[in-house]
């Protein structure tokens, strides 16, 4: 094999079409334009122009707001972290290596539902009063990251 006998592959490549050719190319003269018009012209109307008429996302109302100060927290319940051993530490990278977090978002918080029967050291953004109870009174400790 030699660089210069290498080709790609049957059928991989298309030729380009090359239109506005003369007759014989079966696309020549108008080059598939048609004639006149306003498509037919070089200077084409921008998207979404519908000839003056009121286009369709001007005639729309606007709906919603967007809070952009809003934070999202990545929420995990008490009752996840069972699956970690006694005397680990519990944060966001851990629990994303778990499989229980998908996106971390802006932060962790944990919410109090379900029983924690094991002693950890939990870091998270934020900690709801009963999670913070319950992860203390299994002997945990709650570190705010």
């Amino acid at each position: 094999m030699e660089l210069s006998n290498i080709r790609p592959a049957a059928g991989s490549n298309d030729t380009k079409f090359r239109r506005g050719r003369g007759h014989a190319s079966g696309n020549g003269k108008t080059a598939g334009f048609g004639h006149k018009g306003q498509k037919a012209r070089s200077g084409r109307p921008r998207a979404g122009f519908e000839g003056g008429q009121m286009p369709l996302y001007r005639r729309l109302p606007k709906r919603g707001f967007k809070n952009r100060f809003a934070v999202n927290y990545t929420i995990v319940n008490l009752s996840d972290l069972n699956r970690f051993e006694d005397g680990d530490t519990v944060n966001l990278e851990k629990l994303m290596e778990a499989g229980i977090v998908k996106k971390p978002l802006d932060g962790l918080k944990i919410l109090g539902k379900g029983e924690l029967t094991k002693k950890l050291t939990v870091e998270a953004k934020v900690f709801s009063a009963s999670a913070k109870e319950k992860i203390e009174a299994a002997g945990g400790k709650t570190e705010v990251k």
